[in-house]
């Protein structure tokens, strides 16, 4: 098996998994914390925007690449064997039905929401204090 074959299979699998994390957040038999990481991590997986834009070289793509995979890792790992198993029939059928993933408004929000926080943090971290003597 060549390399290609293997990073795209690699790639579906991600792309199954952030479907089945999307069916795990809306099954009351997953727990809390990993119903509240799995609706971050797909909010985030769906956005059309990202965290670090894709125009920025090699930092661009990290998210893409690294954090969201072990993002989703990490958040199969904290749901209970039966449940993941039924997510992912659930996006297995879903993705052979639709061929495409969902979208999410709310991942995008999230992002700007971000975006407009940290731009704010540096601006009030940047800007002068009248209340610091020089």
């Amino acid at each position: 098996m060549r390399i290609s074959d293997n990073l795209k299979t690699w790639a579906k699998r991600v792309k199954r998994d952030g479907v089945t994390l999307w069916f795990a957040g809306k099954n009351p038999r997953t727990p809390w914390y990993a119903k509240a990481l799995g609706i971050f991590v797909v909010a985030y997986a769906l956005s059309p925007i990202d965290l670090i834009p894709d125009f920025i070289p090699v930092l661009g793509y990290v998210d893409d690449v690294l954090l969201l995979p072990a993002l989703i890792w990490l958040t199969l790992r904290l749901l209970p064997p039966d449940v993941l198993a039924e997510c992912r029939s659930q996006a297995e059928e879903w993705m052979q039905t639709n061929g495409s993933k969902p979208s999410s408004r709310a991942g995008a929000f999230l992002i700007v929401v971000l975006w407009l926080a940290a731009g704010v943090a540096v601006w009030l971290w940047l800007k002068p204090h009248p209340y610091v003597s020089e």
